[in-house]
């Protein structure tokens, strides 16, 4: 099975109706794909009133993938409010149970920042982390070339395999150290997801500085592009019983697009989906 949708649903304007609330937005987004991927669990370990909105605001099948708070994954962008890693994750895990109550937790993500490479103490904190998620589906995400380098990569995958990682394999620039080759290796027999960052070399390597997220994920695939990773992505589900596949190309307003072109390319008609609001003048 593949699962096709995007990173956020508040960006994605071509979705909505005109003078939707971002209230209703979630609701909107469940009429075009049956996952997303919560990134507001990034920035702040969400109240359990925000998720028990999202999860009333989707139909029955729909899945979230949630994004690990960014103190769990190295990046603390600001202050950090816990006094303890234990706490954090308590607070982190706590925060899951409405999309568990109600089936749709697909997966957390954690993704790691361009300077977490490979080294004992970084395996360490991985296996830290695993065991503090128990059996939370977990897909793990790397941006430090170090782990799949030429003498690491074998023992990298086997790691992610023996610890019950779920392989996060991304389309991304190549751009030296801060970035991560292509692996198409499934390290987990029921789940695999996909992450289209784009291919923008130049914003990707673009110091940390003002509004540099609007350049990094400004990109948008072409009909060739995407046609090599249908082919890509239909052998990932011989090694991988679900496939997630999500498009972060989100700057320029293309992830939307490629997704439902992605879509297309595979046949694929989702049931299940929320009513779809129709615009004044549709």
């Amino acid at each position: 099975m593949i699962y096709i949708g995007v990173t956020g649903w508040g960006e994605h304007e071509s979705l909505y109706a005109a003078g939707t609330s971002p209230r209703d937005k979630l609701k909107e987004y469940a009429g075009h794909f049956p996952i997303v991927e919560v990134d507001a669990s990034f920035y702040a370990i969400q109240p359990k009133r925000n998720v028990e909105k999202w999860v009333s605001d989707t139909p029955e099948s729909f899945q979230f993938i949630v994004k690990a708070y960014q103190g769990m994954t190295g990046h603390q962008r600001g202050e950090i409010p816990f006094t303890s890693k234990k706490e954090m994750f308590d607070a982190f895990t706590l925060s899951l149970e409405p999309y568990q109550k109600a089936n749709k937790l697909a997966m957390v993500l954690f993704q790691f920042p361009p300077w977490y490479d490979c080294k004992r103490e970084n395996v360490d904190y991985l296996r830290w982390c695993k065991q503090q998620m128990g059996d939370i589906p977990v897909a793990l995400e790397f941006r430090h070339q170090s782990w799949f380098s030429p003498q690491l990569k074998d023992q990298t995958l086997l790691f992610m395999e023996q610890e019950g990682w779920i392989h996060s394999i991304c389309d991304e620039p190549q751009a030296g150290s801060g970035s991560i080759p292509l692996v198409l290796h499934p390290t987990n027999q029921q789940k695999t997801l996909v992450r289209f960052h784009g291919r923008n070399v130049h914003g990707w390597t673009k110091p940390n500085e003002g509004n540099w997220r609007d350049v990094r994920y400004l990109y948008k695939y072409n009909k060739k592009e995407l046609e090599e990773w249908v082919d890509h992505v239909q052998k990932l589900n011989n090694g991988s019983e679900i496939i997630y596949v999500l498009f972060n190309n989100n700057s320029g307003g293309d992830a939307a697009s490629n997704a439902k072109q992605f879509i297309d390319m595979f046949g694929i008609e989702y049931r299940g989906l929320a009513p779809r609001q129709m615009d004044f003048f549709s």
